[in-house]
Formats: structure tokens, C-alpha cells, sequence
């Protein structure tokens, strides 16, 4: 049997667990966690990684319709528009990561949704979003940071939807100071795509080759 790792309750409180994801945590692996596994339960469960407080509600929408080819489990969502053709679609939240480093942040949470578009066989040719910023009319710390941070997402989204060719067709932004100690960025990308030819993220067999692509991580994870 494992031990308990040391001043248990310090190390959840640093990993934002609380006592009941403890008890799932032990549940699951059928013993204590080492300080490794604290870490990627911490990771995975975050509501960036998992929508653990969200969920409850997004299950409320419906999913299912005679139009629609792929509900939620794949990397988009697909309907049916007719003439042979499907719209995909991906939304996306990037709150954390824009605040920790706006223009990265932002800029990734744009680049994610489009990669998750285009992956399923289709164009993308259009981006939304839905943004929310403390408040940015004092001259008090607080204001001149989230100023900073309007600067940064809003480029970031720019950004990098201009340099794919890709226009950011419409948006809307408010202000409110419960924002101010973490902002809202929600991205949203659709994509045009032939309805008998759409990709899933399914792989089969025995030596598959597995690639990893990508830039280093950086601040905004």
C-alpha cells in the first residue's frame, strides 16, 4: 500500500483539488497518488482541461437531429446544410491562458479551434467571439492590466485569424469588474466542408507511427 504523501492537504490546496477529488483520485487508481499523479489529475481535471463545472450545463443542449452528422466526442461538430455540403464548427474557451499571457493565450485558443476545424476535412472561413475584461477606466493597477490584456487578446485574435487567411466576422465584448481577476475569452471557427467527406479522429492497428508537432509550450500552456 502507498503512502500518503506529506501535509496532504497543502499539496491538494496547491493543486486546486478539493477532499472529494481526493477521494475519486484514490478510488480510481486504488491507492494513494504520488506527487506525479497529483499533478496530472490537477492538470486534467481543471476546468480548462475538463469543464467540470460547466458540463452539467453544456449537456443541456440538445445533439441529436436528423441534420446533424457529429455531435459532441469528435474534434468539430458537423451539420448537414444541403446541396451535399456540411457546416463544421468548434467553440472554444481560453480564459486562463489569455490572462496568464493575453496575445499567446488568445492567439492559441483561435489556432486550436481552426486546427480542430480543418482536421475533420474542412475550410475554415469564418471566426466569432465572445469576450468579457474587468474594468479599464480607472488609472489604478487593476485598469491599466486589464487594458493590457484587451490589447493582447484582441491582437491575438486578429493575429493570428489574418495570417491564415481566415476573417474574424463579428465579436462582442463587455466589462464588468468581477472579471477583473480573470478574463473570458471564447473563440468560435466555422468551416465549409462536402458532407461525404468528413474526417474523424479515429486511428486502427498495430504500428502506427505517432508524431508530435508543435512549438515549445509556453506561459499561456
Amino acid at each position: 500500500m502507498s503512502q500518503q504523501l506529506p501535509d496532504i492537504d497543502t499539496q491538494l490546496a496547491n493543486h486546486k483539488l478539493t477532499q472529494e477529488d481526493y477521494k475519486h483520485i484514490k478510488e480510481i487508481l486504488g491507492r494513494e497518488p504520488n506527487l506525479v499523479e497529483l499533478g496530472v489529475f490537477s492538470a486534467m481535471w481543471s476546468e480548462h482541461c475538463s469543464y467540470k463545472s460547466s458540463k452539467v450545463h453544456l449537456k443541456g443542449f440538445p445533439t441529436s437531429a436528423p441534420w446533424v452528422i457529429q455531435g459532441p466526442g469528435e474534434n468539430a461538430g458537423v451539420i448537414d446544410i444541403g446541396d451535399g455540403m456540411a457546416a463544421v464548427f468548434k467553440m472554444e474557451s481560453h480564459n486562463h491562458p489569455s490572462f496568464i499571457e493575453p496575445y499567446q493565450g488568445a492567439a492559441t485558443g483561435v489556432g486550436g479551434i481552426m486546427r480542430d476545424v480543418f482536421t475533420m476535412g474542412a475550410r475554415p472561413v469564418a471566426n466569432l467571439n465572445a469576450l468579457r475584461f474587468g474594468n479599464v477606466l480607472n488609472d489604478d493597477d487593476i485598469s491599466k492590466h486589464q487594458r493590457y490584456l484587451v490589447r493582447g487578446v484582441t491582437e491575438g485574435i486578429g493575429g493570428y485569424g489574418n495570417c491564415m487567411g481566415v476573417p474574424t466576422i463579428g465579436g462582442e465584448t463587455s466589462f464588468d469588474e468581477c472579471y477583473n481577476g480573470n478574463i473570458l475569452v471564447n473563440a468560435f471557427t466555422l468551416g465549409l466542408a462536402k458532407s461525404d467527406e468528413i474526417f474523424y479522429g479515429k486511428a486502427e492497428g498495430i504500428g502506427n507511427p505517432v508524431l508530435y508537432v508543435g512549438a515549445k509550450t509556453g506561459r499561456d500552456g
